[in-house]
């Protein structure tokens, strides 16, 4: 059985980002650059290769490039969790084994991409890629994106799977929280995984948070979290209500284009994303940078 302590399952864990050159092929130093900053700055682990990661990007041989600069760079400092989005099980299962190989700490997995699963297929998908590998690992539920929700019936099921630990709740409904802890209570440790419920899913029970915008302001989400955990939320609820805004990127259609926009501007990182996504354009760049230069110019002591 996996030790499901080999990943520190707590804290911030920013999705990072995966960063191209003008040509926009894998830029792996600059990526490398932006996993050793995140780590030097304070976040608890890292989650690769997921929506904000651009995982569905990425080729078969890029994305264990960007696993293993990711291991490099944290060198046992912190976990490194790989995202697992993959057309198949089979395929799921071959980059899990090759994940293990080069170093990973724990895996993410995401339902098979394009195919809508039923409840079986789904809990199918997760049971054979949990079969092949040793590590520890988070199931990632994103209704919105993906399609496809995780059931607290699946999620009873799945209990029997000892290595799946965590799971990473995207859904826009902060209730859910509260649903999966009163069907299994603590079986799984739960992580929220959408900028703008953090507060709550953190106060409902969740010990992470797989964040976006740590990409950009990873101190002022560090300061978020300690508040909560310290129960200071007078000072949780003034730096959520600055930081607001921004998370509500987290949750729209083109939020891996804002993040990475918000990254550049905070010297953080490239805001070049792969097509079919393009950069922000227009009112809607201009808007998102307004966010940004403001969050930036108000920041919470």
């Amino acid at each position: 059985m996996p030790n499901p302590m080999s990943c520190n399952w707590s804290g911030v864990y920013p999705a990072a980002t995966t960063q191209f050159d003008a040509a926009l092929a894998l830029d792996l130093a600059a990526t490398q650059k932006v996993q050793a900053a995140l780590i030097k700055d304070g976040v608890h682990g890292l989650v690769l290769m997921g929506t904000v990661g651009e995982g569905n990007s990425l080729r078969a041989a890029e994305k264990r490039q960007v696993l293993a600069a990711a291991v490099e760079a944290s060198a046992g400092k912190v976990p490194v969790i790989a995202g697992v989005s993959e057309f198949t099980t089979d395929l799921a299962v071959e980059f899990v084994r090759d994940a293990e190989r080069l170093g990973a700490d724990g895996l993410m997995v995401l339902p098979s991409m394009v195919y809508v699963p039923t409840a079986a297929e789904l809990e199918y998908h997760f049971r054979t890629v949990a079969a092949a590998t040793g590590l520890p690992i988070m199931l990632y539920n994103n209704p919105p994106s993906y399609r496809v929700n995780i059931d607290v019936p699946t999620l009873r099921s799945l209990a029997s799977v000892p290595n799946i630990v965590s799971i990473k709740e995207s859904a826009p409904d902060s209730r859910r929280f509260t649903d999966i802890y009163n069907a299994v209570g603590d079986r799984y440790v739960l992580f929220a995984g959408l900028d703008d419920i953090a507060f709550e899913g953190l106060v409902l029970g969740a010990k992470g948070w797989v964040s976006g915008l740590t990409n950009a302001f990873p101190a002022e989400s560090l300061m978020l979290y300690e508040a909560l955990l310290a129960g200071d939320l007078e000072r949780a609820r003034r730096v959520y209500r600055w930081f607001m805004p921004l998370l509500h990127l987290d949750a729209e259609h083109d939020l891996v284009q804002s993040i990475k926009l918000a990254e550049q501007v905070m010297g953080r990182g490239s805001e070049r994303v792969r097509p079919p996504r393009l950069l922000l354009t227009g009112a809607r760049r201009a808007e998102v940078l307004a966010m940004i230069e403001t969050a930036r110019d108000n920041r919470p002591k």
